[in-house]
C-alpha cells in the first residue's frame, strides 16, 4: 500500500509539472502573438534551427529556446528587448555569435536567441571600417569600427589590407568580436598589450532596457566598463572601436623544451617582464604548454628526425614543459630579429639542443589553429563534447599547482588530458574598472585544460575538472575561472570577490529584469 501511494504521489507531481510546462508554453506563445509584426516576422521556430541553437561548441549543455530572432538592424534588437520588458514575465534573450561557448553561456531555455550573424546583411559590407587618417585617428591612433557580430579573422584580413593590425588576439580567430569582448579575449600577446578588452576605445551597446548607447572611458563610462568582460549581463555589443598598430609581415616562432618546472616558469616570467608597448626588445608573444607522457602527442611543429628524441625526453620525465616564443618583424627590422631572439635565448634555461624554430608569415601564425580545426572537422572530431576548464592561477602558487594538479592529478589518472596551455600575464595590463576578474598577484597564469572527448568519457573529464577545482579550494589557491561555469550564487560571489557588489548594482542599472544572457546562470 505504501508503494502505491508513493507511485501515486510521484505521478501527481509529474502531471502537475507537465501542466505547468504546457501552461508556460501557451503563455509564451500568447505573448508573442501580441508582439509587433517587426518582431514576429523575424522569429524562426522550425525544429532544425531550434535544435542548432540548443547546443554550442561544448556539446554539454542543451537548452531549447522558444524561438530564434533574426534581426535586420540594430533597432530590431532594441525593439525585441523593449517588448520583453513590457511583459508581466519578461522573456530571456541570449545573443549568439559563433556559439563557441562551452557550457551553455549563449543559450536560453524557452527564451529567444538573437542570431547576431544576421546583422551581416544589415551592414551591407561595412561591418569592418578601418580608419587611419581622420581627426579621431590623429588623436587616438588608427582604429577599426567593427560590428559585434564580425569575426576576428575578417578583422585581421581587413586591417592587413591597410598595413595595420589589432594588437591583442585570441588563439582562435573564428570568434565574434562581441563574444570575446564579453569575456576578455586573451592570448600570448596579453602580457604586453593586455587582453582585447584593454584595446577598445568605444562601444555601441543595446542595454537590457533596450537603449542603444555609445559609451567609452569618457562617456557613459559605467556601461563601458560594465560590458567589457561583463559576460553579456548588461548589454549586447553591436559595435566596437578597436585600437590598431602597424602590422608586421613575418614572425620568428620558437619552442623551447624544459624538464624542470621552476626553470620553465622562471623563464616565462623573465620574458614577460619586458612588456612596454613600444619596447623594441620585448617579445611579442609568450605562451606555453605541456607535453605529457600520454597518447596522442602532437609533434607536428618539430622536424620529423627529432621526434624520437623528444618522445624519449617526455617518456623519461613524464611531463615536458614547452615555452612558445614569438618575435614579429618586417623588412625594416629583419636585419636585427635574429640578434633580438638570440639575446633572450642566451638567458633561458631550457634543455640544451631542444630549441626549435620556424619562420612564417604573420597571418599564418595568428591563424595557426584553423589548420587544426580543418583536420578535426575532416575526422568528425570537431562537433564533440569539450569539457574545458580555464583558470587564472596566482604566480605565487603556480608551483603548488604544478605539484598538485599536473603531477598529482593529470599524470596519475588514466585519462588523456589533451592540450594543456600555461602562460603568465601581467595584472597591470588589465583595467580593474572593467567587469573581468583576475587574481590579486601582479603576475598570474592562464591554465587551460582543453579536453575533447566522446560522450562516453564526458563524465570522467567533468569529474577530473571538479577534482582540480577542489584541490585549489583545499590548498587555498585563489584561482579565478575564465569562461566561468559556476552554478550557485555563492560561487559567483566568490568569483567576483570585491567586484560582486558593483556587478550587482550595474545589473540593476542596465538590465533590471535580468533578461540578458541567462545561460551564464548568474542572476537567472
Amino acid at each position: 500500500m505504501t508503494s502505491y501511494y508513493k507511485i501515486s504521489k510521484a505521478l501527481i507531481v509529474l502531471c502537475l509539472s507537465c501542466i505547468v510546462l504546457i501552461t508556460q508554453a501557451q503563455s509564451r506563445t500568447w505573448s508573442f502573438l501580441q508582439a509587433p509584426k517587426e518582431i514576429t516576422l523575424k522569429l524562426i521556430r522550425d525544429p532544425v534551427t531550434l535544435s542548432l541553437a540548443s547546443t554550442d561548441y561544448g556539446h554539454i549543455v542543451h537548452d531549447n529556446p522558444f524561438a530564434i530572432f533574426a534581426p535586420s538592424s540594430i533597432s530590431d534588437i532594441s525593439l525585441l528587448i523593449n517588448f520583453s520588458n513590457s511583459l508581466a514575465i519578461p522573456i530571456t534573450i541570449a545573443p549568439r555569435g559563433q556559439a563557441h561557448s562551452i557550457h551553455g553561456q549563449a543559450m536560453t531555455n524557452d527564451g529567444v536567441v538573437v542570431n547576431m550573424t544576421e546583422l551581416n546583411g544589415f551592414r551591407n559590407g561595412d561591418g569592418i571600417i578601418v580608419v587611419s587618417d581622420d581627426t579621431t585617428a590623429t588623436t587616438i591612433g588608427p582604429y577599426a569600427d567593427v560590428g559585434g557580430e564580425q569575426i576576428w579573422i575578417d578583422v585581421l584580413h581587413a586591417t592587413l589590407e591597410r598595413g595595420l593590425t589589432p594588437l591583442s588576439w585570441t588563439d582562435y580567430l573564428y570568434l565574434s568580436v562581441g563574444g570575446t569582448l564579453s569575456n576578455a579575449g586573451i592570448s600570448g600577446q596579453t602580457f604586453r598589450f593586455g587582453p582585447q578588452i584593454s584595446n577598445v576605445h568605444e562601444l555601441d551597446v543595446v542595454t537590457g532596457k533596450g537603449d542603444l548607447v555609445t559609451c567609452s572611458a569618457e562617456n557613459n563610462s559605467e556601461l563601458f566598463y560594465a560590458v567589457l568582460g561583463g559576460l553579456g549581463q548588461f548589454g549586447i555589443i553591436t559595435r566596437a572601436r578597436i585600437a590598431l598598430g602597424p602590422a608586421p609581415t613575418r614572425v620568428k616562432w620558437l619552442r623551447l623544451l624544459y624538464n624542470n618546472f621552476s626553470a620553465f616558469s622562471g623563464d616565462q616570467e623573465y620574458l614577460i617582464s619586458v612588456n612596454g608597448r613600444n619596447e623594441t626588445n620585448a617579445a611579442d608573444y609568450v605562451e606555453g604548454f605541456l607535453l605529457l607522457n600520454q597518447p596522442p602527442q602532437d609533434l607536428s611543429f618539430y622536424p620529423e628526425p627529432d621526434h624520437p628524441r623528444i618522445t624519449s625526453l617526455v617518456t623519461q620525465y613524464g611531463i615536458i614543459y614547452v615555452i612558445e616564443l614569438v618575435k614579429y618583424y618586417d623588412n625594416s627590422t629583419q636585419e636585427h630579429v635574429d640578434e633580438d631572439v638570440n639575446f633572450w635565448v642566451e638567458e633561458l634555461k631550457f634543455v640544451p639542443t631542444f630549441m626549435f624554430e620556424k619562420d612564417v608569415s604573420y597571418e599564418e601564425f595568428l591563424n595557426r589553429v584553423h589548420a587544426d580545426e580543418l583536420f578535426l572537422r575532416s575526422q568528425g572530431l570537431w562537433d564533440i563534447p569539450h569539457p574545458w576548464l580555464n583558470l587564472f592561477v596566482p604566480a605565487s602558487r603556480i608551483s603548488d599547482f604544478d605539484e598538485g594538479v599536473f603531477k598529482g592529478i593529470i599524470l596519475q589518472q588514466n585519462i588523456t588530458a589533451g592540450l594543456v596551455i600555461i602562460y603568465p600575464m601581467n595584472r597591470t595590463k588589465w583595467d580593474d574598472n572593467m567587469s573581468a576578474v583576475t587574481p590579486h598577484d601582479d603576475v598570474f597564469y592562464v591554465v587551460s585544460f582543453l579536453h575533447s572527448t566522446g560522450f562516453d568519457k564526458l563524465e570522467e573529464f567533468q569529474a577530473q575538472n571538479q577534482q582540480i577545482l577542489q584541490f585549489c579550494a583545499n590548498a587555498g589557491i585563489g584561482i579565478k575561472q575564465y569562461l566561468p561555469q559556476n552554478k550557485t550564487r555563492e560561487e559567483w560571489e566568490k568569483q567576483f570577490g570585491p567586484k560582486w557588489k558593483t556587478f550587482k548594482e550595474r545589473k540593476a542599472q542596465f538590465d533590471p529584469n535580468s533578461i540578458l544572457s541567462p545561460g551564464q546562470g548568474i542572476f537567472n
